[in-house]
């Protein structure tokens, strides 16, 4: 095949490249929306319950995004390198590009992208996503179709089922026994911060661990990938393999966060209860402002002895109407 003013005729104009995932930028404005709205109250609370509320606030909302968002990022394993590989199919073009893998718990990400970008007349910046949900095969066929560089097409068959390394079916059933226990976690959390705003900051403290505990039962079934032997990915004269990326450890400093306040908030409990309850203004009506004097109260002493005196009504006798007559 021969180029026609430097253009490939066969395939169809360069497309853009995928830039963010729309799940993730909606759980996101969410969350933001949420955070500004509670920010807004603020001026109702006063004295220092108002830096402990914002404070408690931000860290719960902080939990509750980084929950949801690790099941939609692409960031749980990534391997990228810089090397010489043949662009397309029936050509014999060779560019320079840095390819990458980035995997997620419903699918993969493949990235190429020129060095420099624009190499032979065209912009090389790609960045295809494909989705467990689907048939990676059907996909797969798409990617032919669409005549989408080598390198890519190279990375996709490997998670094919008809490919001898069998990825598929690591990384498949992997992200989706981590993705329902990040879900639960998210639960968790859920009744955590209901439990808060009870009189039983204990149980609270138990749920925050419980949600620390099933992000690490997410880690640890994405970790299962590591445990099989690694599929080499070769293109061109170098190679590479897949290694933890920023979302793992973002579940991992997430999961430790979540250990460290709820064994906090369960030692408080057993050690200093009134003070733990007076901290999360749960169990009492307390004077917030230390400005502000409470107003005294008085006890009714006859309430306190358990006993309460009736005046004696006076005793009346019936008189017969036959009598004053």
């Amino acid at each position: 095949m021969t180029f026609y003013n430097d253009i490939y005729p066969f395939y169809p104009p360069q497309r853009t490249a995928f830039i963010a995932s729309g799940r993730l930028l909606a759980i996101i404005l969410v969350f933001l929306v949420l955070a500004v709205s509670l920010l807004l109250i603020l001026p109702g609370i006063r004295g220092r319950t108002r830096v402990f509320w914002m404070f408690r606030m931000t860290i719960s909302l902080f939990i509750g995004v980084v929950i949801v968002a690790l099941n939609f990022t692409n960031s749980w394993a990534e391997a990228r390198m810089t090397t010489n590989a043949t662009y397309k199919s029936f050509s014999n073009a060779v560019i320079q590009a840095e390819v990458g893998l980035h995997v997620g718990l419903y699918g993969i990400n493949v990235t190429l992208r020129g060095n420099p970008i624009i190499q032979f007349n065209e912009t090389i910046n790609y960045n295809e996503m494909f989705s467990w949900h689907d048939i990676v095969e059907e996909e797969y066929e798409q990617a032919l179709l669409k005549g989408l560089p080598n390198p890519i097409l190279y990375i996709v068959e490997k998670f094919t089922l008809s490919s001898p390394c069998g990825m598929i079916f690591q990384y498949r059933y992997s992200g989706r026994f981590a993705s329902a226990t990040l879900w639960t976690a998210f639960c968790c959390w859920a009744l955590a911060n209901i439990l808060f705003s009870l009189p039983v900051i204990l149980y609270a403290g138990y749920m925050t661990m419980a949600t620390a505990a099933f992000i690490f039962f997410s880690m640890a079934s994405f970790s299962t990938i590591m445990n099989v032997p690694q599929c080499v990915f070769s293109i061109g004269e170098d190679s590479f393999v897949t290694e933890y990326s920023h979302s793992f450890w973002l579940a991992l400093a997430t999961g430790v966060l979540c250990a460290i306040i709820g064994v906090f908030v369960v030692m408080l409990n057993f050690l200093m209860p009134e003070k733990i309850k007076a901290a999360f203004s749960v169990g009492f009506d307390s004077c917030e402002d230390e400005d502000q004097s409470c107003p005294e109260g008085y006890l009714n002493s006859v309430f306190l002895n358990g006993e309460m005196y009736l005046p004696r009504t006076p005793k009346v006798t019936p008189v017969s109407w036959n009598a004053v007559m």
